[in-house]
């Protein structure tokens, strides 16, 4: 199995001319990769509970970028007291989900290296142009406006199918982990994305990272490894 999916993003590089993406450094993503699904039909039932990532005990090191995003937007990078959860409301699941459509559709999709001219410059856009962890922290800090607790609200890196670094925002409440990403419209479990999942912010230090254990429903991410490069999800 591993063979195959390592075959598998190999050919899908290929197919996408080229892996660009430097190991350890969070690519930019297009919505090309993953065409963007119908946006769903929003409506106020929460939905059903979802998988828990697992936070190691040891710390990661920091994605690079992140240090010199703190450094600009240290209020974002607070360690706040409180509770570490959401309590999945159906107005809290609501705002999930209208920050997450809000952030996917008013950030178009650009690396950093061909818009800011480096390899990784986390931040917050202010031009509408965005690498996959602008709109994370877009996500976070809106969220975080309207009251969801900032040790909820952590961003994590993960490895794609394809073998690609990406990030996302993980959203921790009372009823499990969700996914606030921007190449999908919809909210999911971490077990019904198609990630290997790496690291994420530590929710008692949010300057520090731990690392995340596997996250993967098999069965889906085997049916996610076979699907040609292009189909939808």
């Amino acid at each position: 199995m591993q063979i195959g999916l390592r075959a598998i993003a190999i050919l899908g590089c290929l197919l996408a001319g080229g892996c660009a993406t430097a190991p350890g450094t969070v690519g930019a993503i297009t919505s090309s990769a993953y065409p963007a699904a119908t946006s769903p039909v929003r409506s106020s039932a929460i939905p059903v509970p979802a998988s828990a990532l697992t936070d190691g005990t040891a710390p990661a090191a920091l994605p690079a970028g992140f240090a010199s995003f703190c450094l600009r937007f240290p209020d974002q990078c607070e360690t706040v007291g409180g509770a570490g959860k959401v309590e999945l409301t159906a107005a809290n699941w609501l705002a999930m989900e209208a920050v997450n459509d809000k952030v996917n559709g008013e950030i178009s999709p650009l690396d950093d290296q061909k818009h800011y001219g480096r390899a990784e410059y986390w931040t917050i856009p202010t031009d509408g142009y965005g690498d996959c962890e602008d709109y994370a922290l877009t996500k976070r800090r809106d969220l975080a406006a309207q009251g969801f607790p900032m040790a909820a609200l952590r961003v994590a890196v993960v490895n794609t199918w394809r073998g690609e670094r990406h990030a996302v925002l993980t959203v921790t409440t009372n009823q499990g982990d969700y996914v606030l990403d921007n190449l999908r419209q919809d909210i999911v479990s971490p077990d019904r994305t198609d990630y290997q999942w790496v690291e994420r912010q530590d929710a008692a230090h949010a300057r520090n990272w731990v690392a995340l254990g596997p996250a993967r429903d098999p069965t889906y991410l085997a049916t996610a490894a076979a699907r040609p490069l292009g189909a939808a999800r």
